[in-house]
């Protein structure tokens, strides 16, 4: 059977996604993909350039192309409806709001990415916490638990 024959039971398939759903996956994705870039920058840097600490560079890169994985398998889950993906995608937007706090004190360029990594943060939070995400998901809150007796 096809996977549009047997939809599995974490994700309910009769409506079509809410458009909050996708925002936050997209988010999810477009924060996967800056870290992917940042660790590809730091890593081409830290080879071609002259670090300090070469192999420190090469870890700082490696260190965030690893950390990418998060967030984009939470934005591919979420977009498939999988349940289990809301929560990686709350723990990356809860962990981007303390670096861009530290970025928003830097006397640098680094403000402006501070500002744009906070509001979006803030903005997945909120869409992620939304309740036609939750039931998009199939997530149930302690009020939608129904006897099964």
């Amino acid at each position: 059977m096809s996977r549009e024959q047997n939809p599995t039971p974490d994700a309910p398939r009769s409506a079509p996604r809410p458009g909050r759903l996708t925002a936050a996956a997209a988010l999810a994705a477009l924060e996967g993909t800056a870290l992917v870039a940042g660790g590809v920058c730091v890593l081409v840097l830290g080879l071609t350039g002259d670090p300090d600490n070469r192999q420190q560079a090469v870890t700082g890169g490696v260190t965030l192309i690893a950390l990418a994985l998060l967030p984009l398998l939470a934005a591919r889950g979420l977009l498939l409806r999988r349940a289990w993906s809301r929560g990686p995608a709350l723990v990356t937007q809860i962990l981007a709001l303390p670096v861009a706090y530290t970025l928003l004190q830097a006397d640098s360029v680094a403000i402006p990415a501070g500002i744009a990594l906070a509001v979006v943060a803030v903005v997945a939070l909120v869409l992620l916490a939304s309740p036609a995400t939750t039931r998009a998901l199939g997530i149930r809150g302690p009020g939608d638990a129904h006897d099964e007796t």
